[in-house]
């Protein structure tokens, strides 16, 4: 299976068992192919994505005592994954002149947010919220139509997204432990120990790609489309020791760290 025939399954797939389906066979980066654009990737009449505000928001970890609230996180969760994927795959066949060692590397990122999805599907269901149930929204769809080039998803999705959800994960394994709910708390646990190498993995290719005349903090600020901000790449509580984990350095942590100070106190 070629990776881009990987990258087809997951866009234009209405079967959600196929878009979450591990490929078969070792992927091959042979023919890339042309790049191609898609607005929308295909989904089940169930999970098409809702218009804006039509989908329910997080619940408040408060009510997180009651099962059907927990099932409700899970449920938005497995979309944002889902989501995810489908941006990653939106990137591959986008781009097929990348580096074949980052197509690779994205394809095994891809596997990774397929069984994160599962996951969160399986959790949702046992706590009687089967996925599809809700609706459902489009933000980081949406996000990812404005990937001009890698720099771009590196930037948006891997190092604000995924390194926003290295706080996101630990947040929500303590809300969940808090009422007792263990098997939610390993699921955020598992979670957070892949991002680690995604972030990881974003990384490393800001730092392989960016311009030799620019540091790493200014190519991630050059590759941000409003309204990306570094700061939007921190959740409610810093988690310092997984970014350095992901090869992050103090000095860039520092940055990030300055602009979420500078946005407290231009929004207090």
């Amino acid at each position: 299976m070629s990776l881009r025939q990987f990258a087809e399954r997951v866009l234009y797939s209405d079967d959600l068992a196929e878009k979450l389906r591990r490929p078969e066979t070792p992927l091959t980066d042979i023919e890339p192919g042309a790049p191609v654009r898609v607005e929308l990737p295909v989904r089940p009449a169930d999970l098409q994505f809702a218009p804006r505000r039509s989908a329910p928001a997080m619940p408040h970890p408060m009510s997180f005592d009651q099962p059907q609230r927990r099932g409700v996180a899970h449920h938005i969760m497995a979309n944002h994954e889902l989501q995810a994927l489908e941006v990653m795959a939106f990137v591959m066949l986008a781009f097929p002149e990348a580096p074949s060692d980052f197509r690779r590397g994205l394809a095994d990122v891809m596997q990774d947010e397929q069984r994160h999805t599962r996951l969160h599907i399986d959790r949702g269901a046992d706590l009687g919220v089967p996925f599809g149930t809700l609706p459902v929204n489009s933000y980081f769809w949406t996000k990812g139509q404005k990937f001009n080039d890698v720099l771009d998803f590196v930037a948006g999705l891997s190092l604000t997204f995924e390194g926003r959800n290295l706080d996101h994960t630990l947040e929500f394994e303590d809300y969940f432990r808090k009422v007792g709910d263990r098997r939610s708390a390993a699921v955020m646990r598992v979670i957070h120990r892949d991002e680690i190498q995604h972030v990881a993995f974003g990384w490393e290719w800001l730092k392989r790609l960016k311009p030799s005349e620019l540091s790493e903090w200014e190519t991630y600020c050059a590759h941000l489309h409003w309204p990306l901000k570094p700061e939007k790449g921190i959740g409610e509580h810093f988690q310092k020791r997984p970014r350095l984990q992901a090869g992050m350095t103090e000095e860039f942590l520092q940055r990030l760290l300055t602009a979420k100070s500078e946005e407290d106190i231009k929004s207090s």
